[in-house]
């Protein structure tokens, strides 16, 4: 039942309906106002508090001129932030391939607490990027699924052994509303139809306002639909293989139709991008594809266009993160999907590479062969990518592969401790260290007592969460809680880690010795506390035993005031832990570890890292910021492994670590400690923005795709003209050769000489303007294979006899003593291509000359 507000606090139920709220901290503090205790027992859901704040209550405030006007200016504050023009609305004015509208689809989005559509990091991550595309003004519309259970609720029983419960989520108890359309017969919900296998699935549009980005997140559980149809999304992630297929066909085409609606309905201008966050969304390509093709489009002439605007994001570097279906499930659902050919459709997540299973469908190479545009989530995870994806393009050099790098980022005002945001906050305009308005480099100025006393007080609220949660679930193992009084202490250095707990992320790392880690626990003078969360998959029997080995450990008495494991990771939990760990352990076996977030948030609260180099702290390491856990990647055995990087855990701890952060002065500041606290937020800070990573996909991604968008729809004919050109070049492909190459200068030459070669080259049926060749150079490793290359293209070559045969010449600079390798190749040309590996087609000589010697 929602209520009925007082006229003068009619503005509380707009605030409380836009997401805003949850990292705006004035209205927070407004909805606080409204009543203290029911804000804090509500969890800080606005929409809770409002529906049971007491009728009395809510007729006092409205005459409470003080809350009103508060009221009033907060309101006044939405409505400029909603509508005043933000960083893109500068880049867009000068840039006129700058989307209009960008299509951003997720399976998990982490907003708030208040909203549980998310596992961990993907979803964080999404919920992040909306947060700071709104703070931009970037006009993106996310597209999700309504879990009426969410993930799961995690407990543990008295053996510490994770339970899992999904409670009922009731969307009117949430801050979202109903997609409607106004109608003669008033207002009346969307439904979108999606085709299942003969069937046809109903979903409802719920619509979330995060800030300035609106979020559909669709929704099956509708009076139309039957059994198994309505409880398509009942549970992230949940289900057997014929589920979890159901729901990806409902983000990816039910998102499509569900956009074109809000579009419709609201005027909002259609996507000119279609951005797929990992590969759950793939399906959405086909749908687009349907589109074009009802308009009268070929089905080549179709994929032209939608890939031209595509964007997709892999964020696992683990083969089994990739969902993969049957391929005759995918041919059940796509025979008679409008006019798409179904064998078109295989093609595109058919696995026709070395290594490739012929009887699946893989969503992740979907999602590359519909996508123009691709990328990794840290530098790493790019070249990780490369080579794990490296067979779709096995023409081509792993460093060619078209898949590129934009490194995560988190949102500051969500996961920055608020008193630390105010130390940062600048009048000042951009400089090196002032972005977004705060200066990150701004606790190098603020006295060091000052720092240590905040740090503390983080600690404090972290070490308050952590009893009142840790009593909770003595209470639902049926264990006393008397001891929780007594857990951790404000005054000892505190770890923390907390994230999925798949096997690779090596939770238990830390228990390879048992006896060495009770000694840093129970030091007399320097101990150490850890606080530890995180989540095992409900079907992961391995991962719950490793958080049961955990919990059995943190169970005993001697330590159990040092270590705990918390349970039900969550948002609400979440925010107080980073700000109150000094250091962030992360130590997954490199290079599984895509990016890692997590550390990011715990770095901008002035905490350490301590951990593999993985992820993006491969990328953004340095001593001043905390601490790289040596990887043994050369050791096969996985236990000796273990063994060797626990070790170096442990030394790191015991030997630097602890020693100073309780280096103290006279005055009980550990000052070496400080000054990395401040170093870590004014060195990271820019870098680890989710603004500065949403800048990164507006420039590098989707400027770019609009801009091809726009010129197949400016220029009707263009993706017809590319789809038969792509056509002509593979029929006519295998006549390409390369059938000479020689050196023309000899075998051993001087630093700073060009080598000139020289090549024939037969180009079939293809005229010279279809092909472009290249020498292509680099160093030579012992299997004779190039590394570091680089592509020179060659000018024009001549014809020799009239049959296709052609004679190029060009020249590579011996720019560095040893051996240089070379070869000469050659790739389709086309303008419009994205990059020179686009269509995965190069033709080789078949013998290497030998290298030169420089």
């Amino acid at each position: 039942m929602r209520p009925v507000l007082p006229d003068a606090l009619a503005p509380l139920a707009d605030l409380a309906l836009n997401l805003r709220w949850c990292w705006h901290p004035e209205t927070q503090e407004l909805f606080n106002g409204v009543d203290p205790d029911l804000w804090a027992s509500s969890g800080g859901d606005p929409i809770r508090l409002l529906s049971e704040v007491s009728a009395d209550r809510l007729q006092r405030l409205a005459k409470d001129r003080k809350f009103v006007k508060n009221l009033q200016l907060i309101n006044a504050d939405l409505a400029d932030y909603m509508s005043a023009d933000q960083w893109y609305q500068e880049y867009a004015s000068g840039n006129a391939s700058a989307p209009k509208g960008i299509g951003y689809f997720s399976s998990e989005f982490g907003i708030t607490a208040v909203l549980p559509q998310y596992s961990g990091g993907l979803g964080i991550l999404a919920g992040d990027h909306l947060k700071s595309a709104s703070d931009l003004g970037v006009p993106i519309i996310g597209v999700g699924l309504l879990y009426r259970q969410g993930y799961f609720k995690q407990s543990l029983n008295g053996a510490g052994w994770q339970q899992e419960r999904y409670p009922l989520i009731d969307p009117n108890s949430l801050p979202l509303s109903l997609l409607h359309e106004d109608t003669d017969e008033g207002a009346v919900p969307v439904r979108i139809e999606v085709p299942l296998a003969g069937r046809t699935l109903h979903a409802q549009v719920w619509l979330a306002q995060v800030g300035r980005v609106p979020l559909l997140l669709l929704d099956s559980d509708v009076e139309q639909n039957q059994g198994a149809e309505r409880e398509v999304t009942d549970r992230l992630y949940g289900g057997g293989v014929d589920h979890r297929l159901a729901q990806e066909l409902l983000l990816g085409v039910g998102g499509v139709r569900a956009i074109r609606e809000y579009c419709r309905i609201t005027g909002h201008p259609e996507p000119e991008v279609f951005h797929m966050n990992e590969g759950h969304a793939g399906f959405l390509g086909l749908e687009r594809i349907r589109e074009y093709m009802e308009d009268g489009a070929d089905f080549d002439t179709a994929l032209e266009h939608t890939r031209a605007g595509t964007v997709f994001t892999t964020h696992t570097p683990v083969p089994a993160g990739i969902d993969r279906f049957d391929k005759h499930l995918v041919f059940d659902h796509f025979n008679g999907f409008g006019a798409l050919p179904i064998d078109r459709v295989l093609q595109l997540g058919a696995e026709d590479y070395e290594g490739g299973d012929p009887e699946k469908f893989n969503m992740a190479v979907m999602g590359f062969r519909l996508g123009q545009r691709a990328n990794g989530v840290s530098q790493l995870h790019g070249e990780v990518s490369r080579e794990m994806f490296h067979g779709l393009w096995k023409s081509f050099d792993t460093g060619e592969v078209p898949i590129t790098s934009i490194t995560n980022g988190v949102h500051h005002q969500t996961w920055v401790h608020p008193e630390l945001l105010e130390l940062l906050e600048s009048p000042r305009g951009n400089t090196d260290t002032v972005i977004d308005g705060y200066d990150w480099a701004g606790l190098k100025r603020v006295d060091p007592a000052t720092i240590w006393a905040l740090k503390r007080r983080m600690r404090t609220d972290l070490i308050a969460m952590t009893r009142a949660r840790l009593t909770e679930s003595c209470h639902n193992r049926g264990i006393s809680a008397d001891w929780v009084g007594g857990v951790l202490s404000p005054d000892v250095i505190t770890f923390g880690f907390a994230r999925r707990v798949p096997s690779y992320k090596r939770l238990t790392l830390m228990l390879r010795d048992p006896a060495r880690l009770k000694k840093l626990l129970t030091d007399p003078d320097r101990p150490i506390q850890i606080v530890i969360a995180g989540k095992s998959h409900p079907a992961d029997e391995g991962g719950k035993a490793l958080i049961q080995q955990m919990v059995q450990f943190a169970d005993a008495e001697d330590v159990r005031h040092r270590i705990v494991f918390l349970p039900d990771y969550d948002i609400g939990m979440a925010r107080p832990l980073y700000p109150g760990c000094d250091v962030w352990m992360n130590n997954p076996l490199r290079p599984y570890e895509a990016c890692g977030t997590s550390g990011m948030k715990a770095a901008l609260n002035g905490a350490a890292n301590l951990s593999i180099r993985d992820g993006w702290w491969d990328e953004w390491y340095e001593p001043a910021f905390g601490w790289a856990i040596p990887s043994a990647e050369g050791i096969e055995d996985p236990e000796q492994r273990d063994d060797i990087e626990a070790r170096a855990l442990y030394d790191i701890i015991e030997d630097e670590i602890v020693e100073r952060f309780y280096d103290v002065d006279a005055n009980g500041l550990p000052q070496r400690w400080i000054q990395m606290m401040a170093d870590t937020v004014a060195g990271l800070g820019p870098k680890v923005l989710a603004s500065r990573m949403v800048r990164d996909y507006v420039t590098n991604l989707y400027a770019p795709a609009a801009a091809s968008s726009q010129l197949v729809s400016d220029r009707p004919d263009s993706a017809k003209e590319l789809a038969a050109w792509k056509a002509r070049v593979r029929a006519a492909w295998p006549q390409v050769a390369v059938d000479h190459v020689e050196s023309l200068t000899g075998d051993a030459v001087e630093v700073g000489t060009d080598i000139q070669v020289s090549a024939l080259v037969r180009l079939g049926s293809l005229s010279p303007d279809d092909i472009e060749v290249q020498l292509v150079a680099g160093r030579v490793d012992a299997e004779d294979n190039l590394h570091e290359t680089h592509s020179y293209p060659f000018p024009s070559g001549e014809d020799v006899d009239g049959s296709g045969l052609r004679r190029y010449e060009g020249v590579v600079a011996a720019d560095r003593t040893g051996s240089i390798g070379y070869t000469v190749r050659v790739v389709p040309s086309h303008p419009d291509l994205a990059s020179v590996a686009e269509m995965g087609l190069a033709a080789l000589p078949s013998d290497l000359p030998q290298p030169p010697s420089a």
